[in-house]
């Protein structure tokens, strides 16, 4: 076949052939985020049958961490949910969601993500080519160390495995301890060799690292969030037919609140199972113990406050009274 002729024959082909959407992500199929995925294709395909094909890659079959966003930025994959924490370099405005203490609970996260602030936050990236569609929440994170922490000098000297974020880093040293930059990956041999002294993760990740067998204490602080955003490459997203995009902006926004429910229940249960194992004692704050670890830590708010917006910061609070 001549090229012309091929040409031809697959521009047809082209134009009949559905919207193809790769869907990239770094975690097992069965964890709430993978879990999201999964049913975000189904509801897509059962909208536009024959119009779109939701392909996902899992456990960074595709891509891995350090690479999924620059294929993000190339059109190679046209959708992602990575970390919030990811999203410095793009914009500031993101580290709200680093905040220490800033929501009372994981029912304030999701009034503030639904809410006009909420929804503001997701087009910041727009102009970087980052369009955000919503957010999946993995629950609020819990401190973990080999000493009982009840108050906020109790960590002080401590070295913390921290996330590569700015805020995490200022937040451990405001209450003087010692951040330490570390791969999720290299987490539990850090602290079992003694590099690091403690952590802080939802209890998901407590208990599918086993970080509850090489920690004596785990405090519920609910200090901070571990959250992603679902992204989309802005020039594909917006030259889909408007009848799709707001399909699937409907679709992701059902999985949103499904997704946040199973990761709820997933959290509740590794906690219970970390319990049960009997392996490490579980603090539980009383309300004035809390109130101490917030007012240590609320200059970090101050401290970022030119970068990510009074009027966010103050937005976020407020979701804590609906």
């Amino acid at each position: 076949m001549a090229t012309v002729g091929a040409f031809t024959l697959n521009s047809a082909i082209a134009a009949d052939a559905p919207i193809v959407i790769k869907f990239s992500h770094v975690v097992a199929a069965e964890t709430p985020k993978g879990q999201g995925a999964t049913l975000f294709k189904k509801l897509a395909e059962e909208k536009f049958p024959g119009r779109v094909v939701v392909e996902i890659y899992p456990n960074s079959s595709l891509y891995g961490d350090g690479k999924e966003m620059e294929a993000l930025l190339t059109n190679n994959v046209q959708m992602l949910a990575p970390s919030l924490a990811k999203f410095d370099k793009y914009t500031p405005k993101i580290q709200l969601f680093d905040l220490p203490f800033l929501f009372d609970d994981i029912k304030a996260v999701e009034r503030f993500q639904f809410s006009a602030k909420g929804k503001e936050l997701l087009n910041v990236m727009r102009d970087k080519g980052i369009t955000g569609l919503t957010y999946w929440n993995n629950d609020l994170k819990q401190l973990s160390a080999n000493k009982p922490l009840r108050v906020p000098t109790d960590a002080r000297g401590q070295k913390f495995r921290v996330q590569n974020s700015e805020v995490l880093d200022a937040q451990f040293k405001q209450i003087l301890a010692v951040p330490r930059k570390m791969a999720f990956g290299e987490m539990y041999q850090g602290l079992q060799t003694g590099v690091v002294n403690g952590a802080e993760n939802p209890y998901s990740n407590i208990y599918s690292q086993k970080i509850h067998e090489v920690q004596k204490y785990i405090t519920e602080s609910n200090h901070g969030l571990l959250s992603y955003m679902v992204i989309v490459n802005t020039k594909f997203w917006e030259g889909l037919p408007e009848d799709i995009r707001t399909g699937l902006q409907e679709a992701l926004d059902q999985v949103a609140v499904e997704t946040n429910k199973i990761s709820h229940d997933f959290n509740l249960a590794d906690k219970q199972k970390i319990l049960d194992s009997g392996k490490t004692e579980i603090i539980t704050l009383t309300p004035e113990e809390r109130a101490k670890w917030r007012e240590a830590m609320r200059p970090v708010w101050k401290k970022f406050e030119a970068q990510i917006g009074k009027d966010l910061i103050s937005a976020a609070e407020a979701a804590n009274n609906p």
